[in-house]
């Protein structure tokens, strides 16, 4: 909690901006300087000297797919380049966060965590589109992140037939219910994952052997849920009859029946209410939970660094789970509150921090990193994080200009016109959650390298990137070169990388066995551009966060 304790907070919030307005720039900077010094004493007691700071390119790369979901143009990295403004990373944060880009990458990453059921349901993944729509609303407005998960908690059920869900293209939150068959212990093991950092399914059959949580326990969060019926509609699962105020639900398997309670053990007021999941959401937002907050501070924490000052994420309470940063957990959990639960505050006072700017390279450009920064919790340097599907495909379309004529409709599959997007986001949905352990398949590496994208990125005939940097006369191949690591990597080739790819080009068209045929040696030029271009994308750099 932050030195102005819960008792309070009335008082500030009478003083706060309204939702939808950035807070006080020094109000972020001041947690900037917080955390800094909080992470600072951490290393001066194990004794641990940080990595420097990550140099323009590297960091400029990192927050535009932190942020954006893509990397940056090379128009974009050649002004931030050039850009001498002692805040220009500041400025950078700021215009991203202002941008549509930004509400629709985390609609995509909070799709992804309130629906993982979407990669591998069909009926699910077709009703994403209106959820993700509705993500994005809320994030474009900055709402608060209490009214979020109180809309979604409370979002109507719907009719009985359903059918409507299924047709409507409106923004809404009810694709979270249906991702979860309308069933009570589904949605309380969704909800007491995203929303309070708990794993409480396993005590659904039985009292957890390791953590704290009994099946009791389980059930009577479920009693939340219980007034949601479902019933088949056809091959999928809709919503049944639906009693708002029901308060009890029997445990399976048993004859008995529990009431609805808080996590904590706390009795609900019923008097307050007479809504039994507006009641569950007051009590889950209310700035006294003693889970909300630090939940999801973690979470955004463990987005952009690789790892939460909690490990697991998601197993926070109840386990032996113990904060690497126990204080600072608990300061950035006081001032979420305190902002009114404000995710853009958040981002800005994470992204300006010295953790968030180090660099992840080796010392001096050397692979090896010393075995005292290795350890991923003291953020003594920027762990190297693998791209989710949709970073890795917008990232590819950025570099190359590859346009998708595919339809995105999901019934697209079907009908033999599923969109390029589609079929690669499907190619790679088995990425897992924590980005630093993430690995590449076969055929993931396959699609890389063979897939259409990049075989239309490097193709002569179709690549829009190729066409403009090839037929630009004033360029020499040094500025070509450099143009093709801009665009995939947002940096210039160093000394080594352009003396050996300018060598590979003349050697290819000096064994081309062109003579003086200038068309020939032409086409053996193009050709070994378009490898160049070809192994920069296949590359580590280009599919990792550095």
């Amino acid at each position: 909690m932050s030195r102005f304790g819960l008792a309070s907070l009335l008082f500030i919030f009478a003083f706060l901006p309204a939702r939808g307005q950035a807070p006080p720039k020094d109000a972020a900077a001041a947690l900037t300087e917080t955390i800094d010094r909080h992470l600072r004493q951490r290393l001066l007691q194990a004794k641990v000297a940080p990595a420097p700071l990550a140099d323009d390119t590297e960091y400029l790369r990192r927050v535009y797919l932190d942020l954006a979901g893509r990397i940056p143009s090379v128009a974009e990295t050649r002004s931030f380049l050039a850009d001498k403004r002692p805040d220009r990373r500041r400025l950078t944060v700021e215009r991203l966060l202002s941008s549509p880009r930004y509400a629709s990458h985390f609609a995509s990453v909070y799709r992804d965590l309130l629906i993982p059921e979407a990669a591998t349901n069909f009926f699910v993944r077709f009703q994403q589109g209106g959820f993700e729509t509705w993500l994005k609303l809320q994030l474009a407005d900055n709402v608060g992140y209490d009214r979020l998960t109180r809309e979604l908690l409370t979002e109507s059920i719907g009719s009985r037939n359903g059918l409507e869900f299924f047709t409507s293209k409106e923004p809404s939150a009810r694709t979270f219910y249906a991702a979860k068959e309308y069933r009570p212990e589904s949605l309380a093991a969704g909800a007491a994952r995203v929303f309070l950092g708990v794993r409480v399914e396993c005590a659904q059959c039985h009292n957890h052997p390791f953590a704290k949580w009994k099946r009791e326990q389980f059930w009577s969060l479920a009693a939340f849920f219980s007034g949601i019926k479902s019933q088949p509609l056809g091959d999928v699962i809709g919503p049944g009859d639906y009693d708002a105020t029901k308060k009890d639900i029997m445990i399976p398997g048993t004859d008995k029946v529990v009431q609805a309670r808080f996590l904590d053990g706390s009795q609900p007021d019923w008097q307050k209410s007479t809504s039994t999941r507006a009641t569950l959401a007051d009590w889950i937002t209310a700035p006294k939970n003693p889970y909300f907050a630090r939940a999801t501070v973690n979470r955004v924490w463990a987005y952009f660094f690789g790892t939460g000052l909690v490990e697991p994420i998601d197993e926070m309470i109840g386990t032996e789970s113990a904060s690497s940063h126990p204080e600072l957990l608990n300061l950035l959990a006081g001032e979420f509150i305190e902002q009114k639960f404000d995710l853009k505050f958040l981002i800005r006072a994470i992204t300006a921090t010295a953790a968030y700017q180090r660099t992840s390279a080796g010392p001096r450009g050397e692979k090896g990193v010393p075995e005292s920064q290795a350890d991923p919790a003291l953020f003594a340097r920027m762990s190297v994080r693998g791209l989710t599907p949709e970073q890795l495909f917008d990232s590819l379309t950025m570099a190359t200009g590859f346009r998708d004529s595919g339809d995105t409709n999901p019934f697209g599959e079907f009908l033999g016109k599923e969109s390029a997007r589609s079929k690669f986001l499907t190619k790679f949905a088995n990425q897992t959650e924590r980005p630093i352990m993430a690995q590449t398949s076969i055929l993931q590496a396959l699609s890389l390298m063979n897939g259409k994208i990049t075989s239309d990125a490097t193709s002569l005939e179709h690549s829009e990137t190729l066409a403009a940097l090839l037929d630009a006369p004033f360029l020499s191949t040094a500025d070509r070169i450099e143009t093709l690591y801009l665009a995939a990597l947002s940096r210039k080739p160093n000394v080594k990388e352009l003396d050996r790819t300018m060598r590979f080009i003349d050697d290819a068209v000096q064994s081309a066995k062109a003579g003086d045929d200038a068309k020939s040696r032409r086409v053996a030029y193009n050709g070994a551009v378009a490898d160049v271009f070809w192994a920069i994308l296949n590359s580590s750099e280009f599919v990792l966060n550095k």
